[in-house]
């Protein structure tokens, strides 16, 4: 069965962006696009007035509405829409769980005090199986894409993947790959690390600290991309190994990025316990790109 590129809407402008972004990856990875809205029952809730619409009629309306609002521009895209009953995390959770990846909107609050999470978003990216996509209503435009050396082309703008080394890093480079193939662009590697406690600069300290640690993280993370070049070898590759916060590194490449994927650690033996990290929890917040948070046990 083709698992397929499902958006989770609530009206808002930021769940139409979700919608756009949803159908525009659909085409790209030749899939299905599934769109859900989630309605819980509220016991004590009031009847509305004659003439007006219930939370329930709205919720049911809303995806076949952005089904063939986006039917009109992508004629030959499947679209499902579906109007699921029960709480809105727990629902796209499930959603998710048969999907490739769940796209949700993330609301923007301006370029200083970075975007906005409901607890639905956040529930759902802290409890998800799949890759989670939260998309800005207004993202601008990804920077100038690269100039492909006088051949008259310009390439698309990079994907961008933080790794950490970890248990993560598999499903990110997986993800962030794939995303790239699709795109026909290139893949932007951020690794990122700080001084280890007790060395010493100045007199007496080992002044070569800094590149024996540069030139053995590089040399770590191209061992990790060598099977993902081999596998895709048209895909042109970009390693910055760099000092100082993840977060803050992740963010700044956002400005040129299609799309950033971050990694977020599931736990077996918690499988309950919610867990984003506080670098992608940053990057969700601030990133002008869409960003993937790719989890992995």
């Amino acid at each position: 069965m083709t698992r397929p590129v499902t958006v989770g809407l609530n009206g808002t402008r930021a769940s139409d962006a979700a919608a756009d972004w949803g159908a525009q990856e659909a085409d790209l990875r030749m899939r299905p696009l599934r769109l859900v809205s989630a309605w819980e029952w509220q016991p004590y809730s009031h009847a509305p007035l004659t003439g007006t619409e219930t939370p329930e009629q709205w919720s049911r309306r809303l995806p076949g509405e952005t089904a063939a609002r986006l039917a009109e521009r992508h004629p030959h895209l499947v679209i499902e829409a579906d109007q699921l009953t029960g709480p809105p995390p727990e629902m796209l959770c499930r959603a998710a769980a048969g999907a490739e990846l769940l796209a949700l909107g993330t609301a923007g609050l301006g370029a200083l005090r970075g975007f906005f999470l409901g607890s639905v978003a956040m529930a759902t990216v802290a409890h998800a199986h799949r890759p989670v996509v939260l998309v800005r209503p207004d993202r601008a435009a990804p920077g100038p894409a690269v100039d492909d050396g006088g051949a008259g082309e310009q390439a698309a703008a990079p994907v961008v993947a933080g790794i950490d080394l970890g248990p993560t890093t598999d499903g990110v480079l997986r993800f962030a790959f794939e995303a790239a193939a699709v795109r026909a662009a290139g893949v932007e590697i951020h690794y990122c690390w700080n001084p280890p406690v007790g060395y010493v600069q100045g007199i007496g300290g080992d002044l070569r600290w800094r590149t024996d640690i540069a030139e053995e993280s590089m040399r770590m993370v191209r061992s990790l991309l060598a099977p993902w070049s081999q596998k895709y070898p048209r895909i042109a590759v970009r390693v910055r190994c760099e000092i100082g916060s993840p977060a803050r590194h992740l963010v700044d490449a956002g400005a040129h990025a299609s799309l950033v994927a971050v990694g977020r650690r599931t736990n077996r033996y918690w499988p309950h316990e919610p867990r984003i990290g506080h670098v992608a929890h940053a990057v969700l917040h601030h990133s002008p790109a869409p960003v993937a948070v790719v989890p992995q046990a």
